[in-house]
């Protein structure tokens, strides 16, 4: 399908309120890392019951991350979970999918989504991409870099023909290439070192409460430049 500049955003839900009254929404801080108006965005919010729109008027899309949890299954999310699988399965235009978008591309394709065992993965870690990783994807490159992570659930079980890419001490399947135009991420590219303390700081106690250190987490938060830059580079692969 020949680009025409318009990256769909997908939207899967909303960011936590207390960030979102001082930072804005998903959209707005993944719109912060394109050069625009090289492209042109359009939003569809999903989780609100909004119509996906003709994907002929798009050049790639990318899929947002959600508070809520693709195992609970709710309809819009399943159908778009089938949209999602046969666009990655006829190469229709390239796709990234974000947290919840990563693992509702898996899940759609036929993997499986479930609690992480190795518990919440919060905060800046470490990523370090694989030999695949490294060696002729159009997207990503190799070696090791910080990405920030706020997650309880992950793909437990890549689909069928799924790359693993990427992954972190507590995710081995952080990094999915879905098809030859298609990735998921568990970490947020989106996100900078202030949105990532404040989600630390809206679920200190929840934290705490699971055996973790919010402010350990919180004093080691840093620049993702690396990450971010993956937004561009996808947007532009879609043009």
């Amino acid at each position: 399908m020949a680009g025409n500049g318009t990256i769909l955003i997908l939207k899967t839900g909303e960011t936590l309120a207390p960030v979102k009254a001082v930072r804005g929404d998903f959209e707005k801080w993944i719109t912060a890392y394109l050069e625009l108006p090289k492209y042109k965005i359009k939003l569809c919010e999903a989780y609100a019951g909004e119509p996906i729109p003709d994907i002929s008027l798009t050049s790639g899309i990318i899929v947002t991350g959600s508070p809520s949890m693709v195992t609970d299954r709710p309809e819009w999310s399943e159908r778009a979970a089938v949209w999602l699988a046969k666009i990655v399965d006829d190469d229709v235009v390239p796709v990234l999918g974000i947290c919840y978008g990563h693992q509702l591309l898996a899940h759609g394709l036929g993997g499986e989504v479930g609690k992480n065992p190795n518990g919440r993965e919060m905060g800046t870690v470490e990523l370090r991409m694989n030999v695949a990783g490294a060696t002729g994807d159009i997207l990503f490159g190799g070696g090791t870099f910080p990405v920030h992570m706020s997650h309880v659930e992950s793909v437990l079980v890549p689909p069928d023909g799924a790359k693993v890419l990427g992954a972190t001490d507590l995710d081995p399947n952080a990094v999915l290439r879905f098809g030859p135009r298609q990735w998921g991420v568990q970490f947020h590219p989106e996100f900078d070192a202030d949105i990532t303390r404040r989600y630390v700081e809206v679920r200190r106690e929840i934290i705490r409460g699971e055996g973790s250190d919010p402010e350990a987490m919180i004093e080691a938060t840093a620049s993702t430049p690396e990450s971010s830059s993956i937004l561009n580079r996808f947007a532009e692969l879609a043009n």
